[in-house]
């Protein structure tokens, strides 16, 4: 297939380097992200004039981040779909500027929930919800709404801890690559197997880790992208979901990524089999699975046997993912890994990546997020990026 003309473009990327910050305030880490992204694209804050942020950002979001950038904006969009949010602000970054409302779009994370103890074994469901009166005296917590996902998934199509276990292995056969990434080790299938179990079937080594940090992503109109003097990636497809418990018609095997996946491929013109490089939401190893199953790269059931013996990992198998290491192994910053998965995904467009894990000729990238709980509710955005 043949991709079509980009509306907008990718033109500065940065991610935190630090793993804990106990020495830096959320506001700080977001002022330094957007310094990076400003740096890595060339650019001045006072080219800025498009502010995008999701739930992380303190006080009120646009509002005291603007400020405190001393920006001067004439579009900003707060959107909250948790880790889906990043990937998501892009394509809402590339609409506001294909409408005119902007030219250069600013969007930032940051978060220090290794500071400040957060853990994924924490009820979540938040009082006054329309589902808090039916969710909260179970004690629904992030890993064993993810856990019952993974056995369901097991029950069904006869997915093994194993197989769970080779999407970390291959994660770590990145990390090792990446200075900055928290687990740097490379593990094995029974590393995995024999670490703790946590919320059966997941293991200790199948949840992602816990990291302060942040990151920041500038996307330009298409000119001023070609007048920069960094390659340009083009944001060529887009697609977004919400899924929840529909009505009691409960699939907890199949992601929102489902649709926003075939948006985006159908918007972008091209097919799982055209990417080269795949940047997957991995907050577990079953979310990560669920998506190659439910993005097309692999029939739904399947992805068990598609992740096994080292079809992940860059120069052996044949969808290398997570090259920086990922959230299994790299960073969650925020506990909101989705804008990682594009800044890695643009360094293997430009051709940045660490040597040892960069996809030769990659042109054509996916950047796949999550958002909420795959045990009850969620959301799902995916991009389709190309190097123009």
């Amino acid at each position: 297939m043949t991709p079509r003309p980009a509306r907008a473009c990718i033109v500065g990327a940065f991610e935190h380097p630090t793993r804990k910050a106990p020495d830096k305030t959320v506001a700080q880490l977001h002022a330094e992200c957007a310094a990076g992204a400003l740096a890595d694209a060339g650019l001045d804050k006072r080219d800025i004039d498009a502010y995008f942020c999701a739930g992380d950002a303190p006080g009120m979001g646009p509002l005291s981040i603007i400020d405190l950038l001393h920006l001067d904006v004439r579009h900003t969009e707060s959107t909250d779909l948790g880790g889906a949010s990043y990937i998501a602000l892009v394509a809402h970054a590339r609409d506001a500027i294909a409408a005119g409302r902007c030219n250069v779009a600013l969007i930032t994370l940051a978060g220090r929930p290794r500071s400040e103890g957060s853990s994924g074994t924490v009820p979540r469901t938040r009082a006054g919800t329309p589902e808090a009166p039916w969710e909260g005296p179970y004690g629904l917590s992030t890993v064993n709404g993810y856990g019952m996902v993974a056995m369901r998934h097991m029950h069904e199509f006869g997915t093994t801890s194993e197989q769970l276990a080779w999407i970390k292995v291959a994660a770590s056969h990145h990390a090792q690559h990446n200075p900055h990434a928290m687990l740097r080790d490379v593990v094995s299938v029974r590393d995995v197997l024999e670490s703790p179990l946590v919320a059966d079937p997941l293991h200790r080594l199948d949840c992602c880790v816990v990291s302060d940090g942040g990151g920041a992503l500038i996307v330009a109109r298409p000119e001023i992208a070609r007048g920069l003097k960094r390659p340009v990636i083009n944001v060529i497809g887009a697609g977004e979901a919400v899924r929840g418990q529909r009505a009691g018609a409960v699939d907890l095997t199949t992601t929102g990524a489902a649709s926003s996946g075939a948006a985006a491929f159908a918007e972008a013109g091209v097919a799982p089999a055209d990417i080269r490089y795949a940047s997957v939401y991995d907050s577990f190893t079953i979310t990560v699975l669920l998506q190659l199953e439910d993005l097309g790269f692999c029939r739904k059931g399947e992805g068990g046997r598609f992740v096994a013996d080292g079809n992940l990992i860059s120069g052996v198998g044949r969808l290398p993912f997570n090259t920086d290491g990922g959230g299994l192994c790299s960073n969650h910053p925020a506990n909101r890994g989705g804008i990682t998965k594009v800044i890695e995904a643009v360094r293997q467009l430009r051709g940045e990546a660490h040597p040892a894990v960069q996809v030769k000729g990659c042109s054509l990238a996916l950047a796949q997020g999550i958002g909420g709980n795959l045990g009850s509710r969620h959301a799902s955005a995916t991009l389709i990026l190309e190097r123009g």
